[in-house]
């Protein structure tokens, strides 16, 4: 079990610089799958962000033909755990999200891990739905990279043209239906927390959830 010593606090997240390439986006929904580590805290910060229409936890990334929780946590099937950020451009655009992800969700730094977990699983990596936003995503990192905002480098991968699978509906809304989990209120809540606070005006106290069918 955790301890409050490995508590996450919300004052150690820095807001980054807003991406210079952001073109606007005439559609009206847009998605992509971004990994940082377990998907509860990625779900949950970006359940919080105004705009996004649904974030849904899952897998992607791999080799297999279909993924699972159990088959995923071998960590022997390339697949990351990941979240799929259905958003409104007309409210919230790709380099918002992006802003989001680098800035509070992860730390971008950290190979193959995330916080107390490790594996391939838990990789920083971004799965982008075509070349425009693959463009968006590496001119936003090559930004960063110029900028030294870390003072480590940025590990994430691009990983195009890969399939995502949606987790099983226990990992679905993680962070709201267990608020009291040790892991939740010492990784994840802080993220939330940090996002209320260093992106205001993109925050939403009410998540939007994942529908479930029992």
């Amino acid at each position: 079990m955790l301890g409050p010593q490995f508590k996450v606090r919300a004052d150690e997240f820095t807001a980054l610089p807003a991406p210079v390439m952001d073109p606007t986006n005439g559609a009206a929904s847009d998605s992509i799958v971004l990994a940082g580590g377990c998907f509860w805290g990625v779900q949950g910060v970006f359940q919080h962000t105004l705009g996004v229409t649904e974030a849904l936890s899952g897998y992607c990334g791999g080799v297999e033909a279909s993924a699972f929780y159990m088959l995923v946590a071998t960590g022997r099937t390339d697949h990351a755990e990941a979240v799929k950020v259905t958003y409104d451009p007309g409210q919230v655009s790709l380099g918002a999200i992006l802003q989001i992800f680098f800035s509070v969700a992860h730390d971008p730094t950290q190979l193959n891990k995330q916080g107390p977990d490790h594996g391939p699983q838990y990789r920083s990596a971004i799965f982008p739905a075509d070349d425009r936003q693959a463009e968006i995503a590496k001119a936003y990192v090559a930004q960063l990279d110029k900028a030294k905002v870390y003072a480590k480098p940025i590990v994430t991968t691009f990983e195009l043209g890969k399939k995502f699978f949606a987790a099983e509906e226990t990992h679905q809304n993680f962070m709201f239906e267990n608020p009291t989990s040790d892991y939740i209120v010492y990784n994840d809540l802080p993220k939330v927390e940090a996002l209320s606070k260093m992106f205001a005006a993109r925050y939403r106290a009410e998540p939007v959830l994942v529908k479930k069918e029992s």
